[in-house]
Formats: structure tokens, C-alpha cells, sequence
């Protein structure tokens, strides 16, 4: 590389800039430079000398040192600095604009061919070599008050989630990072106990149990914890809303009594102990034996084969002391189905009790805090009155006597009282995809990232790919948080009338729920880049957490197959005395119920008002369903019909049926949303609100528009303008991102990403 200086000439000061971006482009090759090169020195009125000095800065085999660039392009802003308007608007007017040029008819010519030759015309590369970085103008301000917001969305429990936020932003919670699994479970364990000590684990318990008798400020409590870390969420779930829950909801007083003191304390720590390996989903059939013995009066604790051992049970490989086993009740030669019992698995020294084997489930995709284990019994025993015995009991003298005949009544029965479980981790899967949303907006306000020369690097919320990742997943976070809390209220205020309807909400509500933060986080990690990769911005923790919502407390799939049940039937009619003739009957009235021929006028309009409109997203929701719960009902009417047992005609439609329970629950979701922005007092936040429901409504028709189409609910035109509203929408709500994300109130000590921050 040669160094050289500026040609002094005045002649040659209009080629400098284009000879500077012919270096520093990187683009050009040597035969582009050698064509430069033939123009300007063959250029009239130039003198030799001249000619000579710039022949050397057009060296293909020799281009100039760095240093002679960065000199030449000193010497050209020195010239330019009072340069204006239509003097920056290609590089042949910048350079015959520079004072002191002596630019002729035939220079000009010769630069505006070179630059034209090149696909230089413009502004663009006089803008780089003037460093002319416009500022970028700051979004406006929101179109709400974020703190009005976050009172709507705290509800009627405010007072409670604030008290949770200054609780869990204390000094006694403190995340660390790259522990071994061994410490992170003494850190969980040790924020557990702390939340017991401030009374928040026995908030749903009776309060003649130490409890105060209020399952709403539990579920709040739960939700708030996974905002600080989930293996803290799972913990105090498995401790209080688990184990104790079961006690609780299962067992009678003399259970409440005597052990749900001790577990909101943490003085006992327990587990759920129900899933096996072996049958996974399946709780009617596992396998686990608990056979009376009418002489000792003590219930005797089997695991009869090795895939009968219980997996995957919290609090099981370290802490707990006592199980809550779901087990075969045997009493004489009869069998009466899954019962629970209250079995101790360690003594106080913490040993493993005679005939339990105990072992770690090990290093797991997450949840490195939750002490995850497995358990054997063999002929383990414990006193007849271990039997949580809400529903049923064991007399001394082995008469077996429930208020519920029917055993798959009462399976269903024991199961409904356990519903809560869904229902929180809905809220927390809830949580975590707020966690995410909040991070990725924030990043996304604060990174720039590349922009048009001259110009300040843009935003990256300002870049309409990064809105439609994110802004529609925010809309889904608003619509899910009026949904759970619409089931939140229905659950805490259920009545046995409406047990069935809150259990279906409750799984429906779980799987999409859990569903939609898993892909939320996903996208909120990429749209984060390397500094979403890093564990300190908490989307390695979230994403490995919460990963496990999808097929705990009931595998989504199979939550989504019971929706799709519901949908066609009284579930204990229908699917548990599986009647034929009942069922149907009951198929037949589903399939002949009318679903009206899409309107055709209707399916071409394309205006905003429109689109928008609740009246056609409510319409084409509640289309959606019916039609597909119709077309569901013939199949399966028509298998039966034809010979086929109903599990087999249930198997063959797996995925019509699961379509028609996800139409279900987001037709559910829209309604509830819906209603809140009607009842929503503060007029103020109504317009955005609407605006975002109209963006979830939007893209998620988008999304399954292959249906509407094939339905000829919409046409191809239509379709389109629904693609290109759901971005309209997008650039409407991007003012508002930052602060509807604020609107979710998590402290900065508890988010705890430095990106976000």
C-alpha cells in the first residue's frame, strides 16, 4: 500500500470523493477501478502533474495506505463543512460544490458517467462521507397513562401484588448464577422458607389450620413468584398447592388439622406423588397398590412392578418427608380405584423409611432448583387413617364406603378438586411470557442497529419485522391475562354445578397458555440477539422452566383432547358411562346444528372499521368452532355408527378435535377479552385496548386464514387486507409497546436483565 497526499490542483478536488468511495467501498474490482481511473485522467483541462497524482490513488495492485484514506477524507470534509441542500445530494454536485474546485464542462461529465456507471447517483454516499448522521426523532409518548394500566391489570388484588413485588425485590432474595444443581436447591429451599415464614404458603388453607381460608391470594401469590424464578414458583407449588392442596381438598379435618400447619410452615415437606413411568398422562390406570389390611388395620403400600414406581415427583430427591401417593385402593378382593394416602418417605434425620427407595431424577433441560426424584415402595405400611378421605373411607373392619357409587364418578370427582393446579401454572406460564415481552420491548427501545447512510442507526422497534414478531405476542399477552383472570374468578367462586365447565376452562386455558409462552420466549430470545443468549438477561432460565408447563399438570395435548370432548358432549354422560346410544343421540343433535353458509357480502368487505369491528372478529371466532366442533360430531357419529367403539372413533379424529378445541378456547379468550375492554371504567385506556384486541383477533385469523379460505368465510382479497391491517395495527400500537409492557408492573430487581434495564 502506498501513502499518499491530496492533489493539490484545484481541478482535481471534484474527483476526490468519488475516488475515496471508490476505495472504501469494497465492492468495486479491479477492472471498475481501472474504468474510473480511464475516465478521470483522460478528462480535458487537467494538468499533467495532476494527472500523474491521481493515477496513483487508482492502483488496483497498489491502492492506497489507510492512513492516506482517512487524510483524504479530512481533506474533503474540510471543504465541505458549509456545504448545504442540493449540494449533498449526489457526489459529482458535492464535489464541483467544494470550495475552491475548478470543475469544467467536460469534469462534470466525466463524474456524473463515473458516478452513474457505478449506481452512485443519490444521496446516499455523500451523506456517509459528510458523516451527516440525522437524528432519529424519539417515539412519541403513549396514548395512555401506563399506571392506569397497571391497575386494570392488577384487578381487585393490587394491594396483594404490590405486597408480593416489595416481598420478592428484598435483600433475602438474591439470584445467582452458575451453581451447581445441589446449591440452587438450598437457594430455592431457602426463599421457600421464607415466603412460608411470611404466611404466603398457607393462604389457602383453613384457618382454624393456620391458613387463611383464601385460595384467590394464593393463586396471586403463586403467579407473583415467577416473575423472580420459577424454580421459587414450582417449589411453592409443589410444597403448598400440591401436597398441601391435596391434604386440603382431599383429606377431612382431622387431616387439616394435623398436617396442614406443619406443611405451611414447611416444617413438613412434602410431595404429589401421582405420575408414574409407566402410564405417564393415564392417572385412572396406574398401577401403584394400596391393599387394606383389615387385622393391623393399616393400608399396605406396593409398587407391584418397576414401571409403577412414581417419576418425576417434586421435593422428592432432597427434601420431603412425607408423599401423598396416588394409589389402587384394595380392600378384599375388590378394587375401588385411585385413592390417595398419606405416606412418610424420610424420617427426621432425613433417611429414606423402610421399603422406600428414593432416587434423583438428575440434571434435567431445567428447574435446576426443584428437587425432582423417583420412588419405589415395597410393602410399605401406614395407619388406616393416612387415606385422605373426603370422598371415601375404609371402616376398621375393611368396609369400603364412599357417597359416590360410581368409581369413575369418583375419579373425576377426586381430580376436580385438584383443578387449581392448572390454574396457577396458567398464571405463571402467564408471568414468564410477560417477563419476556418486557426484556425484548425494552432491548428493543434502547438497541439501534443499522439505518440508511448519513443517518442515525434506527431503532429496533422501529423496524416492522421486529413489531409483527412481538407486537402481536404482546396482544396475546393482554388477551390472556383478562382470560385467566375471568377463570381465576370462576374457580376461587365454583359451585359443584359448574365444577365441569371451570375443569374444561382450566385445561383449555393451561395448554394455550403454556403453549404461547413457550414460542413467546423463543422469539423474545432471538429478537434479543447474543445478549438474549446470555443467562444473565433470564431467557435461558425462562425458557428452560418453563419448557415443563407444556406437559405438566396434564400434557397439553391431552388438556386439548378433553376440551374437544367437552365440546361434544356432558363429559360424565357421554365419556365416562360411555352409552352408546346416549352418545349418540347427543353426536347426532351436535352435527345437526345449524351453522349458517358464510355471507357472502360479508366475506368481501375489506374497510379498517371492518376488520376490526367486534361484531366480524367475534363472528368469525364462534364461525370457526361451530363448524369445526359440527364436522367433528359427523366423523365421529359415523365411526360409531359404523361399529367403531368411541376410543378408537376419538383416535381417528386426534387432530380435527384438536383444532376444534384450539378454535374453542381462543373463541373463549376473545370473548373474555372483549368483555373487559367493555367493562373497562377508565375511558382513557379503552382505544388501545381495542386496538390491541383487534390485533390478537387479526392474527390469529391470519394465522389459520388456510381455513377461513377453504371455508369461504373470507376471500383472497379479504384475506390480504387482513394481513396488511394486522401491520397497520403494528405501526398504531409501537408508540404504545414500551409502555404497555410497563403496564406489567415487574421492578426492575425482579425482571433483573441488564438489557432491560
Amino acid at each position: 500500500m502506498q501513502t499518499l497526499s491530496a492533489p493539490a490542483d484545484p481541478a482535481a478536488l471534484p474527483f476526490l470523493p468519488l475516488i475515496y468511495v471508490a476505495w472504501v467501498d469494497g465492492d468495486l474490482n479491479a477492472q471498475e477501478i481501472d474504468a474510473i481511473r480511464s475516465r478521470i485522467i483522460e478528462t480535458p483541462s487537467i494538468r499533467p502533474d495532476t494527472r500523474t497524482a491521481l493515477r496513483a490513488w487508482l492502483q488496483p495492485d497498489d491502492p492506497p495506505a489507510p492512513r492516506s484514506l482517512v487524510a483524504l477524507l479530512d481533506h474533503i470534509r474540510e471543504h465541505a463543512h458549509n456545504l448545504k441542500g442540493v449540494d449533498r445530494e449526489s457526489l459529482s454536485r458535492l464535489g464541483r460544490a467544494l470550495p475552491d474546485a475548478e470543475p469544467t464542462p467536460e469534469t462534470v461529465a466525466a463524474m456524473e458517467a463515473v458516478e452513474e456507471a457505478l449506481g452512485l447517483q443519490g444521496g446516499e454516499a455523500a451523506r456517509e462521507i459528510l458523516d451527516e448522521h440525522a437524528s432519529t426523532p424519539e417515539p412519541p409518548g403513549p396514548s395512555f397513562d401506563p399506571q392506569a394500566m397497571a391497575r386494570l391489570l392488577d384487578g381487585e388484588y393490587r394491594e396483594m401484588r404490590e405486597e408480593m413485588r416489595a416481598f420478592l425485590s428484598g435483600s433475602q432474595f438474591e439470584r445467582r448464577y452458575g451453581l451447581s444443581k445441589e446449591d440452587k436447591r438450598e437457594d430455592v429451599l431457602r426463599w421457600c422458607r421464607e415466603l412460608a415464614k411470611a404466611g404466603y404458603g398457607a393462604l389457602s388453607y383453613p384457618t382454624y389450620a393456620g391458613g387463611a381460608d383464601d385460595m384467590a391470594r394464593f393463586a396471586v401469590a403463586f403467579e407473583m413468584t415467577a416473575y423472580f424464578d420459577v424454580s421459587l414458583t414450582i417449589k411453592f407449588g409443589v410444597q403448598f398447592g400440591l401436597f398441601g392442596g391435596a391434604i386440603n381438598m382431599l383429606g377431612s379435618e382431622r387431616h387439616h388439622k394435623e398436617y396442614l400447619p406443619e406443611t405451611g410452615t414447611l416444617e413438613l415437606p412434602g410431595c404429589f406423588a401421582m405420575t408414574e413411568n409407566g402410564h405417564g398422562s393415564n392417572v385412572f390406570d396406574i398401577e401403584t397398590e394400596a391393599r387394606y389390611d383389615p387385622e393391623t388395620q393399616e393400608f399396605v403400600v406396593h409398587t407391584p412392578v418397576d414401571r409403577a414406581h412414581k417419576e418425576y415427583i417434586g421435593n422428592a430427591a432432597a427434601h420431603g418427608r412425607m408423599a401423598v401417593v396416588f394409589a389402587q385402593l384394595i380392600v378384599g378382593h375388590d378394587r375401588h380405584g385411585v385413592h390417595a394416602l398419606l405416606v412418610p418417605i424420610r424420617d427426621e434425620q432425613m433417611n429414606p423409611m423402610p421399603g422406600v427407595r428414593i432416587e434423583d431424577c438428575g440434571e434435567k433441560l431445567g428447574l435446576h432448583g426443584v428437587d425432582n426424584g423417583r420412588l419405589w415402595f415395597d410393602q410399605v405400611r401406614v395407619p388406616r387413617e393416612n387415606l385422605l378421605n373426603r370422598y371415601s373411607d375404609v371402616t376398621a373392619e375393611g368396609e369400603y364406603v364412599s357417597p359416590i357409587p360410581s368409581v369413575n364418578k369418583r375419579f373425576f370427582t377426586m381430580l376436580s378438586a385438584l383443578v387449581a393446579g392448572r390454574v396457577s401454572v396458567a398464571l405463571a406460564g402467564l408471568a414468564a411470557m410477560k417477563s419476556g415481552l418486557a426484556i425484548a420491548v425494552r432491548y428493543g427501545e434502547a438497541r439501534r442497529q443499522f439505518g440508511a447512510s448519513g443517518e442515525q442507526e434506527v431503532r429496533l422497534m422501529d423496524y416492522r419485522t421486529h413489531q409483527r414478531r412481538l407486537l402481536p405476542r404482546l396482544a396475546k399477552a393482554y388477551a390472556l391475562d383478562f382470560a385467566l383472570r375471568y377463570l381465576a374468578e370462576r374457580f376461587v367462586k365454583r359451585g359443584e354445578k359448574d365444577s365441569r365447565e371451570v375443569e374444561t376452562l382450566a385445561a383449555g386455558l393451561k395448554a394455550y397458555a403454556t403453549w404461547a409462552n413457550h414460542d413467546s420466549l423463543q422469539e423474545c430470545r432471538e429478537c434479543c440477539g447474543g445478549q438474549g443468549y446470555m443467562a444473565v438477561n433470564r431467557f435461558a432460565d425462562f425458557k428452560a422452566d418453563t419448557d415443563i408447563f407444556c406437559t405438566f399438570e396434564g400434557d397439553n395435548t391431552v388438556l386439548m383432547q378433553l376440551v374437544a370432548k367437552s365440546l361434544l358432549a356432558d363429559y360424565r354422560r357421554q365419556f365416562e358411562d360411555v352409552r352408546p346410544f346416549t352418545m349418540l343421540k347427543y353426536l347426532a343433535d351436535r352435527a345437526a346444528e345449524a351453522v349458517g353458509e358464510p355471507n357472502p357480502v360479508e366475506a368481501r368487505k375489506t374497510d379498517s372499521e371492518h376488520l376490526r369491528s367486534q361484531e366480524f372478529l367475534l363472528a368469525a371466532m364462534r364461525y370457526r368452532e361451530q363448524r369445526l366442533t359440527g364436522s367433528l360430531a359427523r366423523r365421529l357419529r359415523s365411526r360409531i355408527q359404523g361399529g367403531m367403539d368411541s376410543f378408537h372413533a376419538f383416535t381417528e379424529c386426534q387432530n380435527h378435535s384438536m383444532a376444534a378445541a384450539n378454535a374453542s378456547v381462543e373463541r373463549l379468550i376473545l370473548e373474555r377479552f372483549a368483555a373487559g375492554v367493555e367493562t373497562t371504567a377508565d375511558e382513557s385506556l379503552k382505544p388501545v385496548l381495542e386496538r390491541l384486541l383487534a390485533l390478537f383477533a387479526l392474527s390469529r385469523i391470519e394465522e389459520d386464514r388456510a381455513w377461513f379460505l377453504e371455508a369461504g368465510y373470507v376471500t383472497i382479497a379479504k384475506s390480504r387486507a387482513i394481513r396488511a391491517e394486522v401491520e397497520t395495527l403494528c405501526t398504531e400500537i409501537r408508540p404504545d409497546a414500551l409502555a404497555l409492557t410497563d403496564a406489567f408492573g415487574i421492578p426492575d430487581r425482579l425482571l433483573g436483565a441488564p438489557i432491560a434495564t
